[in-house]
């Protein structure tokens, strides 16, 4: 895809007034609303999007890992105001011709026995209802989740984050217990190896499940790539363990693909990566690239077959938008179209994995290299041998000042990157084309000199 539009207009009167009507009358997620100044947006195009003061940005970010076919594609704001033009809006109890046409498309790629689909307006509400759905099923109440893993910021959703976004919110859904997920790197199962960490991970999971009660238990929920919390890819077997542990205890294994489905990792959904199906799927995201809020949970037949007789206990007004799901059919075309999953392997496996371990070798301040298709991290160090992070968990104030450097540096230099704790992320829209790529991954290589600067 190319952008129509890099050079932007300088409108420094419009910039100071969506900065007063934003600071006057927004107010803003996760903040602290007046230690924060957020930066105002004229316009995107493609990868790039821009300022009003006319500084342009590469997309590293998609936003917030979203926008997978990039800003104002053209097919996509097309078909919105195509579907604007001859029906707008129409109540989820309505059958719909996009909203069904999407989800046949969605149940195609799926794995075999995933028929239906149910639509809801974001990830954390698909989230909020598969566990509805599994609760349901089960007769169960209990769920299962990581420790390193966020689900949302409903009120089962946040309950079953496992990062820091959680503590302000407790006490939330008291059915939630977490487990420590592999993590190589990191491993709190003092593993040697990926096996050894894929083995030692499943004993303890399986140890959870044991001494939480195995007939209490309705789901695991895991993200099939830990997304925010460090592109945690699971080791080799984890997955398919975690299926043979549900299985064995009747319990319903959710995977949560808000952020990796839909091509981030050069699969439809990143679970068809790791020979593994799951109960229920839940997506968002990248369905539509966020074009209009939509999310749903593809239902196994099993899971589905329940509510044949039975009322399923929950809707939304704007289940299936017409407006949304016009997008994601639009998506569908796209995908296919230019060949976009097959695109996002070949630049994964053979410019960014790469480029990434060649940076490592040169950056003292690379501690480790994960990742999958266009979704990868730098985990940041200040000493090789001991793993010290470059900021702490959780870091804040001047304690995120290493991390905090590095950032700015990139979007001094035109880049705007995704970070969180000590990882800086690699997650592009996935209509990148190579030499943007490139020239992202070199703003990255010479930001990294700033934390080089904090390794001991």
């Amino acid at each position: 895809m190319t952008d129509t539009l890099t050079s932007p207009t300088v409108d420094l009167d419009a910039d100071a007034r969506v900065r007063a009507d934003d600071r006057g009358h927004v107010f803003h997620s996760w903040s602290a609303q007046a230690l924060i100044d957020p930066l105002p947006i004229a316009g995107g195009a493609g990868v790039r999007f821009w300022d009003y003061a006319g500084n342009t940005y590469l997309d590293f970010s998609s936003q917030l890992v979203n926008l997978n076919l990039g800003h104002q594609h053209p097919d996509l704001v097309a078909a919105i105001q195509h579907q604007a033009g001859r029906l707008a809006t129409i109540q989820p109890a309505l059958a719909n011709d996009v909203r069904g046409e999407l989800a046949r498309h969605i149940s195609e790629v799926a794995p075999d026995g995933f028929a239906k689909v149910f639509f809801t307006n974001g990830g954390a509400d698909a989230n909020e209802n598969a566990v509805r759905m599994a609760r349901a099923v089960t007769g169960r109440r209990k769920v299962l989740a990581m420790y390193r893993s966020y689900h949302g910021n409903t009120s089962t959703a946040i309950a079953l984050t496992g990062d820091p976004r959680r503590w302000a919110n407790e006490p939330s859904d008291g059915s939630v217990a977490h487990f420590f997920g592999p993590y190589a790197y990191r491993s709190p199962f003092h593993s040697s190896s990926p096996e050894q960490e894929s083995e030692r991970a499943l004993e303890h999971l399986e140890q959870t499940i044991v001494l939480e009660g195995a007939s209490t238990i309705a789901a695991v929920i895991i993200e099939t790539i830990v997304g925010t919390n460090g592109v945690l890819v699971p080791p080799p077997g984890y997955l398919a363990g975690v299926r043979a542990l549900c299985d064995k205890y009747g319990i319903v294994y959710i995977a949560d693909e808000v952020m990796v489905g839909f091509g981030r990792t050069g699969e439809w959904f990143a679970f068809q990566g790791f020979d593994v199906v799951p109960d229920l799927i839940t997506f968002a995201k990248g369905v539509n690239s966020g074009y209009v809020p939509l999310g749903g949970v593809v239902i196994s037949d099993r899971i589905a077959a329940h509510f044949d007789t039975v009322p399923f206990p929950g809707g939304l007004t704007y289940s299936g938008h017409p407006l949304a799901c016009a997008a994601g059919v639009a998506t569908f075309e796209v995908f296919r179209r230019d060949g976009i999953l097959e695109r996002v392997r070949d630049l994964g496996s053979r410019v960014v994995e790469p480029r990434l371990h060649e940076m490592a070798r040169r950056h003292p301040s690379v501690g480790d290299v994960r990742g999958r298709g266009l979704f990868w991290v730098l985990e940041l160090v200040t000493n090789r041998e001991t793993r010290e992070p470059l900021v702490p968990f959780n870091a804040s104030g001047k304690a995120a000042e290493p991390m905090n450097a590095v950032v700015t540096a990139c979007k001094k230099a035109g880049l705007w990157p995704f970070s969180h704790f000590n990882g800086l992320h690699i997650a592009p829209p996935l209509v990148i084309d190579e030499a943007d790529l490139v020239r992202g991954l070199d703003i990255i290589d010479a930001a990294l000199h700033v934390a080089d600067d904090h390794v001991s």
